[in-house]
């Protein structure tokens, strides 16, 4: 599926089962898990999916703990 690189905007791949994401206009190669991670550090809107990420259960109602515990 295509989604929007976290680095150039433009588009990326990522295959169905979110094992990696691709970007051929800026060279990003890297695994769904560190995209997360590199999406949540980089745009604060997102840092609480990290939570939600690494429990696979429902987060609502709950907080992530901050950016530094994930490091």
């Amino acid at each position: 599926m295509k989604i929007k690189c976290p680095k150039c905007n433009k588009n990326a791949e990522m295959p169905l089962d979110y094992s990696m994401v691709k970007c051929g206009s800026c060279d990003l190669d890297m695994s769904y898990g560190e995209y997360v991670k590199f999406i949540a550090h980089n745009q604060p809107k997102y840092s609480d999916i990290l939570g939600d990420y690494a429990s696979g259960v429902s987060t609502e109602g709950q907080t992530a703990g901050s950016l530094d515990e994930w490091d």
